[in-house]
């Protein structure tokens, strides 16, 4: 975490197993109304929750031809209204029209200068129904859906990426995908929802749901600083030496779903354990997937060795004063649940339930507070040795993101930022279902597969 080095990937005539992208030129664009009389060479604030997560996420939005109500008196090019409505809600949320800079003393920070958001129009040579047949979407993470968000050539670190990225791409029948990259030191997943779902407000004329409040004096380091907690989660995990060297082998990815019926059953398991009175499926799902992918990646299972588990909080409403409604940045801490592989392994699903719930309940004022410290005075980023990073979309809603062709038919990451993280994506109609989407070399991920499936029962 931190400046880290972008994913790259192939851009002009890139061709996958479904289709060939053709993308245009990539061009800038900048706010329909400059705001640098008001804003000129503004070096805009990051708060230390930001810096801790400056890697980029890209996501897609594919639509259908057909239009809602607001745009059906006359086709219109989805290029042009997306590009439009861009330069509008780039007056009001200035910084994205920006670059990413490092200050005097080494942290990152936005330059305002009305650079504008990096936009590119492209053109699938297949129908939308044909795209969604051929790359099965919806199953997990596609390799497919990379190619509809636009990789800066040539860039080394977040640095020479546009904190906006959005490319247009129009299949044959009229639908169209819209593919984003946003760094994530600008906005967690609250933000970045209100962000695209306010934007396609503007696209359809309508007044903005939630107003951005860019206003982040509140999460500034206290002079004096005051740690007053330990913080395990940006330390090393401190490991003995292990017999087996380390290998990096290439990861496989795959989608497990736990449905509400099959969540409510596994919830119904850890109960008849005896310890717990009620769990959420959140805390079932994130302790069925710590358990069994440290089984599966562990060579001894009754080791002394670390493991460590990642998950974000929102911290909105555990702040005194609690951070407004609307607010832009990072309102989310990542909380570490650590215990040795022993005790996770031979302690039943309860057990690390009760881990993760001592992780959340530590999250308050006081802590998020000495957390801000805490990274003033030693600039660590938490570590991810022996880690499992959960994200999740659960609260997202992403998929009610309407820029006038009604609600996306898909919405999802188009990538992970890191080979640890774990994606928990809403699964079934009623949408209270998990999709895991996780990566692990192949031995390890057909035995995580069979433990996600068996263990439990």
């Amino acid at each position: 975490m931190g400046v880290e080095e972008p994913q790259q990937q192939q851009q002009q005539g890139v061709k996958s197993s479904c289709c060939v992208v053709n993308t245009h030129e990539p061009i800038l664009v900048p706010p329909a109304k400059s705001s640098s009389a008001q804003h000129k060479d503004e070096r805009y604030f990051l708060t230390n929750l930001d810096q801790n997560l400056a890697v980029i996420m890209q996501t897609v939005y594919f639509y259908k031809g057909s239009g809602s109500s607001e745009l059906q008196q006359a086709p219109r090019d989805p290029v042009d209204v997306v590009k439009k409505s861009l330069e509008e809600i780039l007056i009001l949320y200035y910084p994205l029209a920006g670059r990413l800079a490092l200050s005097r003393d080494m942290k990152l920070e936005v330059l305002c200068n009305d650079q504008g958001a990096l936009f590119v129009e492209a053109d699938a040579n297949v129908s939308l129904e044909q795209f969604v047949k051929d790359s099965k979407l919806g199953q997990g993470l596609d390799a497919n859906l990379r190619q509809f968000v636009y990789s800066v050539p040539g860039a080394k670190s977040v640095l020479d990426i546009p904190p906006l990225v959005a490319q247009v791409t129009r299949f044959q029948c009229g639908g169209f995908v819209l593919g984003l990259s946003l760094n994530h030191a600008i906005f967690d997943g609250i933000a970045a929802m209100e962000f695209v779902n306010s934007w396609s407000e503007l696209a359809r004329g309508v007044p903005l749901s939630v107003p951005p409040c860019l206003d982040r004096s509140s999460l500034r380091a206290r002079n004096p600083l005051q740690i007053e907690f330990p913080h395990p989660e940006f330390l090393e995990v401190d490991q003995p030496p292990s017999d087996q060297p380390a290998e990096k082998s290439e990861l496989v990815f795959k989608s497990i779903a736990f449905d509400e019926k099959k969540l409510s059953s596994l919830k119904e398991a850890i109960l008849r354990e005896g310890v717990l009175d009620k769990c959420s499926s959140f805390e079932a799902f994130t302790a069925l997937v710590w358990k069994c992918r440290t089984m599966a990646t562990s060579s001894d299972r009754l080791s002394s060795r670390q493991t460590k588990l990642l998950f974000a909080v929102d911290a909105r409403n555990r702040l005194s004063p609690a951070l407004p409604r609307g607010y832009v940045g990072n309102g989310i801490l990542l909380t570490c649940a650590l215990t040795s592989v022993e005790d996770l392994l031979q302690g039943s699903l309860s057990h690390a339930i009760e881990l993760i719930r001592a992780a959340i309940a530590k999250i308050d004022n006081a802590y998020l507070r000495s957390v801000i410290d805490f990274f003033e005075q030693t600039r660590l980023r938490p570590s991810l040795e022996s880690t499992l990073v959960i994200t999740t979309w659960s609260r997202l809603a992403f998929h009610t993101t309407d820029f006038g062709w009604g609600t996306p038919l898909f919405t999802a990451p188009a990538s992970l930022p890191e080979a640890e993280v774990a994606l928990f994506l809403p699964h079934g109609e009623s949408r209270k279902g998990f999709e895991l989407v996780h990566g692990l070399p192949e031995r390890d991920m057909k035995t995580f597969v069979s433990l996600m499936e068996t263990s439990w029962i």
